[in-house]
């Protein structure tokens, strides 16, 4: 940890020193720290230099203190919050700083905003970041800066064992196996239709275009109630049974390689095609991993409340429900452009039914459902798993270090298509892809501490002037790469900019100190998830072919229009707006809505919490007060105060609009 710390001490000062205002900027204090061996600075990188923001200088030797938060921002302001004259700037969560900014504790930036030309174009560019940090709405006051782990880009994503989906579903004539289990007595029921046709968009195989591919159930049924029917089966059975669906279903589209269904850029999959698939996965075992039981679809830490609810997050993208992803708390804006709370709606209660149907089939993992010890990582390394729903990079990393080993080449974990669902954006329910998990700002951010800065200007204009910097473009590249020595000289484009790439000394040192893991390694060495803007670029670069391959589908898909997501503005169709990550409630307000218990004990997302939508999928409905879809929406808006929390969301939304309008 000390030399974490170190490193980020390193950064800072090669931020405030080296790349800001050409030596004449503040300095830090440091320990000494070697970049990669045998690394070289990139050539031309002058012209991505920051311009100099008018006004905002500062006397040479200026020193700032700074709090990081390497380890929790919350945690990190906690225990500053009485000792803000000891620190000039200070990391911690949107709401405290914004609160501590009201009662006087906290620089208001906007104030400034002049005087840094490269944060006033990043807001004027992306309104929904503008809305998320603005803390009054009567002054448009700032008092922080936003953190971005990326931005306006897919964040979690399906990822399967696609060499198993190949394994079942690909080839000539009938599948065969010497051994196989039986599927469970069927519980889950139909979600798609039943008869008629579907049209859906997709993208061509090769990535060029997109064309129409239709859903006949009049030819090929639907598959959940062809299996139903049928009741247990044996698991040759079952994939025979899928096999010959897709053949009829897509009139041959797919010819001898189904799994393209699933796995291909052209996949068309949804959620009882997907029900299907891991009946047959959990019911062939013997010839997915030579022993008698496959667990289907787990969460990352089964143990683990805050990895757990990736479950439910999924079952928002499978069965088309708003809000299970949300950037705060449960909250989406509808196509009236009011908000709406998912835990508040039947739809929500209703998809998590269809969730729990699955468990009692045993397609969810038993150690998820048992709150039990178990990871990715030995679902992987032992093929004990199917699937789960989680980011790329740190997932299919694993295809270097958990698959493929013992002479099993071939294995596969990949990123696969977002599932079609019935999604209704208020101009009638529609077949289509859509993600709610979409980047945007983050909850935490760096503030600016008046009683550490006092009077003195340099350190005031040094502040802002590091805050500004890092919007540029080149700051940009400095938060997320670290100095020029991690760099290349070499370029590429990423979502169509042009970004360096990593030394070959870097990722060397990316796989020694953290085996890969570019999280890790940016976390625990570089130190450049700091709370400013950083850029997926490196991460991509660090990212497995595998990995690369699946999210290359998605993107092509984004790219086309094929997969919808939430705008970083003011949609047309409001349903499209994000919802900002922070609204401008007062202190007293975030006490009020703090004092309904109900609300954020029963849904809460961190480690050692407990959530009652989870509870849902795993043991259906127990309370009595609350035994079908509806009366669970309804308890949650009466009983446990959800309709004054959304009230209170709803005013802060109201005055966040009108404000911005006031901007134009």
């Amino acid at each position: 940890m000390k030399k974490y710390k170190s490193l980020i001490a390193v950064l800072l000062a090669i931020v405030m020193t080296a790349a800001l205002l050409s030596g004449c900027g503040p300095s830090v204090q440091v320990q000494e720290s070697d970049p990669p061996a045998q690394s070289s600075a990139p050539a031309g990188n002058e012209s991505s230099q920051a311009p100099e923001p008018q006004g905002l200088t500062y006397a040479p030797g200026t020193k700032l203190r700074m709090a990081t938060g390497y380890n929790s921002a919350s945690k990190e302001f906690d225990f500053w919050k009485e000792r803000l004259n000891e620190v000039d700037m200070v990391s911690g969560t949107a709401t405290k700083l914004t609160e501590n900014g009201e009662a006087g504790n906290m620089v208001n930036i906007a104030e400034y905003l002049d005087l840094m030309p490269n944060f006033k174009a990043y807001l004027e560019l992306n309104p929904i970041v503008r809305m998320s940090i603005t803390g009054n709405t009567d002054t448009g006051a700032i008092y922080f800066s936003p953190y971005f782990d990326g931005v306006d880009d897919i964040e979690r994503m399906p990822l399967m064992r696609t060499d198993w989906v190949e394994k079942l579903l690909n080839g000539e004539g009938e599948f065969a196996a010497d051994a196989s289990n039986k599927t469970a007595a069927p519980s889950y029921q139909p979600y798609m239709p039943t008869s008629g046709k579907v049209e859906i968009d997709v993208v061509k195989a090769d990535g060029s275009g997109v064309e129409k591919l239709t859903k006949d159930y009049d030819a090929g049924g639907n598959i959940i109630e062809k299996m139903n029917a049928a009741g247990s089966m044996d698991g040759v059975a079952a994939v025979n049974m899928l096999r010959t669906y897709i053949d009829e279903a897509y009139n041959g589209y797919y010819g001898t390689n189904r799994a393209d269904l699933f796995v291909g850029q052209n996949a068309a999959w949804d959620a009882d095609e997907l029900v299907a698939l891991l009946r047959c996965v959990v019911a062939n075992p013997q010839t997915l991993n030579g022993t008698d039981t496959v667990q289907g679809l787990f969460s990352r830490e089964d143990n683990n409340n805050q990895r757990r609810v990736d479950m439910f997050r999924f079952a928002g993208t499978l069965f088309g429900v708003r809000g299970l992803e949300s950037r705060q708390d449960y909250l989406y804006v509808g196509n009236d452009n009011k908000l709406h709370d998912a835990r508040q709606e039947k739809e929500t209660y209703e998809a998590l039914e269809r969730m729990h149907a699955m468990a009692e089939e045993g397609l969810l993992s038993k150690a998820f459902i048992d709150g039990s010890e178990e990871s990715s990582g030995t679902y992987l390394e032992n093929d004990l798993g199917f699937m789960h729903y989680d980011y790329n990079q740190t997932q299919t990393l694993m295809n270097a270090t958990k698959l493929n080993k013992d002479g099993d080449e071939g294995e596969k974990y990949m990123a696969v298509m977002v599932p079609v669902a019935r999604w209704d954006d208020g101009t009638g329910e529609q077949f289509m892809r859509f993600t709610e998990s979409w980047r945007s700002v983050k909850t935490d951010g760096w503030g600016i501490s008046k009683s550490g800065v006092g009077d003195s200007t340099d350190k005031l204009n040094a502040c802002l002037a590091l805050i500004d910097f890092a919007y540029s473009e080149e700051g940009q590249i400095l938060m997320s790469y670290g100095p020029e020595a991690w760099r290349s000289s070499e370029t590429f484009l990423f979502n169509g900019n042009e970004m360096p790439k990593i030394s070959e000394a870097c990722e060397k040192e990316l796989w020694d100190l953290a085996g890969g893991n570019y999280t890790n390694y940016a976390r625990w060495y570089l130190g450049s998830t700091l709370s400013f803007l950083k850029s997926q670029a490196f991460e991509y670069q660090c990212t497995h072919e595998v990995g690369k391959e699946g999210a290359g589908y998605i993107s092509t898909a984004i790219g086309l229009g094929t997969i919808k997501h939430p705008e970083l503005a003011l949609a047309s169709n409001p349903w499209y707006t994000s919802v900002p990550t922070v609204l401008p409630t007062t202190k007293v307000e975030n006490d009020t809505i703090n004092g309904y218990t109900e609300l954020t004990d029963r849904f809460n997302q961190q480690k050692d919490g407990g959530n009652m939508l989870l509870e849902l999928i795993v043991n259906g409905y127990t309370n009595a007060a609350m035994q079908d879809a509806v009366g669970t929406a309804d308890n949650v808006a009466g009983s446990w105060s959800g309709k004054q929390y959304l009230a209170i969301k709803q005013s802060a939304w109201e005055k966040d609009i009108a404000y911005y309008e006031t901007l134009k």
